[in-house]
């Protein structure tokens, strides 16, 4: 069972959606926060709001993921502020929507650095510091995409698969060392995640669960012990019915739910 009260959680991608609910979620708990995200008004209300409603700490550090070396000037932000960081959330994310050749290559690989390139960058400076101290929790969100190639969102789905691998090899290193690693795999959520995405017609034909679903999902499976946690039964059942097929029948499958809507 993780330890809440009076730690520090480090949250990207605070500022909306699963971040904010996990950052009320922990708050409420008695945990400190470290918010982080692009928008710095958005930021700081939020940290006025939790540390008015829980009686914590909570501290915004506005920074941009998506820029190279940022997370690693996050972290040197950390240490002027004398901030250690016991659960690191790695939330900060986006996804395109669209046939791969019509985003641009600049989308593409600021999605590639906010994905990946930035939650290793924080996962390898902060894990250290916890496995000598035998004690923390690293948080990765992934997504149900993780398990299957993607048509019309390639690279999401790439970086996500990612995650989810880069996440339960980390796990299985740190087992019995004192550091706790979860992969936390949302669907279909009710966020802002899908106005940029550029597929909210697309995705708003979908059955959606809230941020706080998720969030609920993600704790009991950090107090569960679990290494992989699935949010909502749909969602459990229907991955869970596509990862073991071949990937071109999944791609295919996938293809059509997230492809142009067919006209009659």
């Amino acid at each position: 069972m993780p330890s809440y009260r009076g730690r520090t959680a480090l949250i990207t991608g605070a500022s909306t959606g699963i971040g904010a609910a996990f950052a009320h979620a922990l708050a409420g708990r008695g945990m400190n926060v470290v918010l982080v995200a692009r928008t710095r008004d958005a930021l700081e209300q939020l940290a006025a709001d939790l540390t008015q409603r829980y009686q914590v700490a909570a501290v915004a550090l506005p920074a941009d993921l998506s820029q190279p070396g940022a997370a690693l000037a996050l972290v040197a932000e950390l240490d002027g502020q004398a901030l250690e960081i016991d659960m690191l959330l790695n939330n900060a994310g986006f996804g395109l929507h669209g046939a791969f050749e019509a985003l641009t290559l600049d989308q593409q690989l600021n999605e590639l650095q906010v994905n990946t390139a930035a939650l290793v960058a924080l996962t390898h400076a902060l894990a250290p510091r916890m496995l000598s101290r035998a004690s923390g929790t690293i948080i990765n969100i992934a997504s149900t995409l993780a398990f299957q190639p993607d048509p019309y969102m390639a690279v999401y789905g790439a970086t996500k698969a990612f995650v989810l691998s880069f996440t339960a090899a980390l796990a299985e290193e740190y087992r019995g060392r004192g550091v706790r690693v979860l992969a936390l795999c949302p669907g279909a959520t009710a966020t802002p995640f899908y106005r940029r995405s550029g597929g909210e017609a697309t995705f708003n034909r979908m059955r959606m669960r809230t941020p706080e679903d998720v969030v609920a999902t993600g704790l009991r499976a950090l107090e569960g012990d679990q290494v992989v946690a699935i949010d909502g039964v749909r969602n459990r059942l229907l991955f869970g019915f596509l990862a073991p097929l071949p990937k071109a029948v999944s791609a295919r499958i996938l293809g059509r739910a997230l492809g142009p809507r067919q006209r009659p």
